[in-house]
């Protein structure tokens, strides 16, 4: 098999050896912390709480289940994530911002430091919400503001460890730090998912068992298929030698999903928040405002219309959204035209930005389309077996295999990187 052989062959390599061992390390640190909970919380009774929640269950798989052991890092990456899609937004609008993410990696550097800073603030804010959260459900009784105190402090220094420990991987490691940290958190959730299905099985009910196994199959067939999908767009470059012309032609391989799993990990963040907040003002004492936070919580049902049909288009908004700062065509089209690259039958300059837009928008579609139904294939699976058990589903199938092919790429690219340097030492 041709990762293993990969795999192997990279542990040979002392450089690549040492960056697989330390990214192993550090998610060893992060689900060790994991199970550290913060005090004062009754764990037991927070357990049969999310028993009852399904809501509250998935957030609990997107955690790596650090938030139904109510660990230190109770809140993940989630207050990043959310830090992360506000300054991407203000980069859009504000021009200082858009002109540092052009400085290359300086620029970029400044960018990631003011969204740590962002983080801060949104965390503390997260962490005394789930304080109300946790004392409107009885989970907390009677808390002193030292405790109160304590409590925030702990859960806003694990998200900042944790995102440090994130950091820490994309720098000295194998693969981006945030998406490997989520997907060992998810990893690491699966054997109780599986446990859960397990304890519920009912020998009637191996037909939906045997349809799950088959769509899961499918879906790990296709995700392949759509993250290594290329439209490769040829680029002839003219070429002068001892007074003759000769074109030499490369290809521009865009892929038909250029965003990853961002999109994916934007939108959950993002359509979490209503039902979210609104369970914090459920035991108001006003009657106005805890109606209509209980309609909120039966509007956006994970198992809802409404739920699902906003899930799909978050992802297919933020999917386009990333592609386009991802892949920028003004940009590629400017280098192109100063390397004297051109696109067969497209004029250089606007015309090719236009082409590279057109072709851009139609493979996102598909692509951003994809997305959105591995998003909302849970309550589709449900649907079909009736397992309510089925909790990580196709979001975090696509996040497991995305991660792994990536990594496993960059593993590749560097192991290639090797063999060159290699061949120029000789």
């Amino acid at each position: 098999m041709k990762f293993i052989q990969t795999l192997i062959k990279a542990f040979k390599v002392k450089q690549i050896r040492q960056k697989i061992i330390f990214t192993a390390m550090i998610l060893l640190v992060f689900r060790v912390f994991a199970h550290v909970p913060v005090p004062g919380v009754d764990i037991s009774s927070l357990k049969e709480l999310f028993s009852q929640s399904q809501l509250l269950s998935l957030l609990d798989v997107f955690s790596g289940g650090t938030l139904a052991n109510f660990s230190v890092m109770s809140l993940g990456l989630n207050p990043y994530i959310n830090a992360s899609i506000i300054m991407q937004l203000l980069q859009m609008v504000i021009p200082k911002l858009e002109e540092l993410s052009k400085e290359g990696e300086s620029g970029r550097e400044k960018i990631n430091q003011y969204t740590r800073y962002i983080t801060v603030p949104l965390t503390i804010i997260q962490s005394f919400g789930m304080y109300i959260l946790l004392k409107n459900s009885n989970i907390i009784t009677t808390i002193t503001p030292i405790t109160l105190l304590s409590m925030v402090t702990t859960m806003t220094a694990g998200t900042i460890l944790l995102m440090w420990l994130g950091e820490l991987i994309s720098e000295k490691g194998i693969g981006n730090g945030i998406s490997m940290v989520i997907f060992a958190g998810i990893v690491g959730r699966l054997p109780i998912s599986f446990l859960q299905t397990a304890s519920v099985f009912d020998p009637s009910q191996i037909k939906n068992v045997l349809i799950f196994l088959v769509m899961s199959l499918l879906v790990v067939v296709s995700i392949v298929i759509v993250t290594e999908a290329r439209r490769p767009i040829k680029v002839n470059y003219s070429r002068r030698s001892q007074g003759s012309q000769s074109a030499v032609s490369s290809f521009i391989p865009m892929r038909v999903n250029q965003a990853g799993v961002i999109p994916i990990i934007f939108a959950v963040s993002l359509i979490l928040l209503p039902t979210t907040f609104a369970r914090f003002f459920e035991a108001s004492p006003n009657v106005l405002v805890a109606n209509f936070a209980q309609n909120i919580q039966r509007i956006f049902n994970p198992n809802g219309v409404t739920y699902n049909v906003t899930y799909f288009l978050l992802v297919v908004v933020f999917t386009y959204f990333y592609t386009t700062v991802a892949f920028n065509t003004k940009q590629l089209s400017e280098m192109l035209m100063k390397q004297g690259g051109f696109i067969t039958g497209i004029r250089p300059g606007q015309a090719t930005k236009a082409f590279l837009d057109y072709v851009s928008l139609r493979i996102t579609l598909f692509g951003a389309t994809f997305l959105g139904l591995i998003a909302v294939l849970p309550s589709i699976a449900q649907i079909f077996t009736g397992n309510q058990n089925l909790l990580v589903g196709g979001t975090g199938i696509l996040i497991v295999v995305s991660v792994v092919l990536e990594t496993f790429k960059q593993i590749e690219s560097q192991l290639v990187m090797r063999d060159y340097d290699t061949y120029l030492k000789k």
